[in-house]
């Protein structure tokens, strides 16, 4: 399928399927006439990356497990696996903004938020 009919289906743009093109998430073959010829299935690849993103998953993160994920003998498995990593992800970083938000918490009030918790002058 060309690409303005990819983007019809896939509820996007040319502009971002191009993108995708261009980092390596989405293949579509040059036809004599210079169109893109995209396969049917990456209909339904580009909805699973726009649902990745909207889980939090980079476009790195989608392109370096995607071609795992087509492989996986048990696909379901594969991404449950990748859920687990992304919310161990998730909670390292939950904490650092729990740290963060106590640090500046404690400089609040302070007359100089920029100076260390505690310090005069």
């Amino acid at each position: 399928m060309r690409i303005g009919e990819l983007a019809a289906q896939a509820g996007m743009t040319r502009d971002t399927i191009r993108f995708y093109e261009k980092v390596g998430l989405v293949a579509g073959r040059r036809l004599a006439n210079g169109y893109r010829d995209f396969p049917p299935e990456a209909v339904a690849w580009l909805h699973y990356v726009r649902t990745a993103q909207a889980l939090g998953f980079s476009l790195a993160e989608i392109a370096r497990h995607g071609e795992e994920l087509r492989e996986a003998p048990d696909a379901a498995e594969a991404l449950s696996a990748l859920f687990e990593e992304k919310i161990q992800v998730i909670e390292v970083r939950m904490a650092e903004l729990a740290a963060l938000r106590a640090e500046l918490t404690a400089r609040v009030g302070t007359g100089c938020p920029l100076r260390a918790a505690g310090q005069s002058g």
